[in-house]
């Protein structure tokens, strides 16, 4: 931890890198962020099916080999990407279990949100039972416009019985319930409230989170904003980590050496570049897997409706663009 933080110490300027030491060390010793530093980068992981559309735990492990492999520091299991509506309590319990029984040594968060408290609390409890680093709570989403004092309420609730580190989940897009500075101002007295996922991605929106709450973990859920994380001394969780692992993982990597990091990141938008003129991109879990699979060398996993499977016209454009980006590495 100590040699991280004199490495972004050196990027920053003496004056910011000042700064920055003071409030890391304040954070992480008043509040247990389940990591060494704040600037990992986290895999929202697919979560993959078999043909039938049951849980594929073998292809599970092996995907998760394959992120830590590449570089990964840490996998959020159960998020957007990982399908989390689509699965039952039992399933999602099973999932979580795969995961945490051998962590890779990598950084684990689970999310176990809901639509309603119970069955939050439920998987919360059952994540950190069984090793969780932290986890990633989504807002109840059914109800819309919702009062602030209920969400202060519903989360209250969850961080007075639950000590594994907590972060909101902010994806108003989605859930249809964002996360406001209200409700973290409201909730920042809990040691164990680590920070939130922004996956909402308008960058003025995102540099307020930041200023506003530099002590907390304020994880990029978009990669548009991930320069500006790593700046600010933040992480992130990336959806495209499933399918550029390693050039997301490059970017980090040279972050932490002192290294020109935008230069691995203007590599990585080049592979994600050449993907989206190929093959309308990977963002579908149905391409996003089979993506995956051609990289890997393994089996074809699939999702669950509503989503839909690859067509052939995706499978094919997918392996040209996989290709391309293979004799330009």
């Amino acid at each position: 931890m100590d040699t991280m933080r004199r490495e972004v110490i050196g990027m920053m300027g003496a004056a910011a890198g000042a700064a920055l030491m003071a409030r890391s060390v304040a954070a992480n010793t008043d509040r247990n962020l389940g990591s060494a530093s704040k600037t990992l980068f986290w895999v929202a992981t697919v979560t993959p099916c078999d043909k039938n559309l049951k849980f594929d735990p073998g292809a599970f492990r092996d995907l998760l080999a394959w992120f830590k492999h590449n570089g990964a520091d840490g996998i959020v299991v159960l998020g957007t990407t990982g399908e989390f509506p689509s699965f039952s309590l039992a399933e999602r319990k099973q999932v979580a279990e795969v995961a945490l029984k051998d962590k890779l040594g990598m950084n684990f968060i689970v999310g176990p949100g809901t639509s309603n408290f119970p069955e939050t609390l439920e998987l919360a409890k059952h994540a950190e039972e069984h090793g969780a680093d932290g986890l990633l709570v989504v807002p109840p989403f059914y109800y819309k416009k919702v009062p602030t004092q209920g969400l202060i309420r519903y989360y209250s609730m969850l961080f007075e019985q639950v000590r594994v580190p907590i972060n909101l989940y902010h994806i108003p897009g989605t859930s249809g319930v964002p996360i406001s500075h209200e409700l973290l101002l409201a909730l920042e007295h809990y040691p164990n409230l680590a920070g939130i996922k922004d996956s909402n991605g308008p960058a003025d929106e995102y540099a307020e989170f930041v200023r506003s709450f530099p002590d907390l973990n304020m994880r990029t859920g978009t990669e548009n904003n991930l320069e500006y994380a790593l700046a600010h001394g933040m992480g992130a969780i990336c959806m495209d980590g499933n399918v550029y692992t390693r050039q997301i993982a490059d970017v980090f990597a040279a972050f932490r050496a002192g290294k020109d990091y935008h230069a691995a990141y203007q590599k990585y938008l080049a592979m994600h570049k050449v993907m989206q003129d190929l093959s309308t991109g990977v963002d579908g879990y149905g391409p996003m897997k089979y993506a995956l699979s051609l990289q890997m060398g393994s089996r074809q996993t699939y999702q669950r409706p509503p989503y839909n499977d690859v067509t052939d016209a995706q499978m094919a454009a997918i392996k040209r663009g996989l290709d391309q980006i293979k004799e330009t590495a």
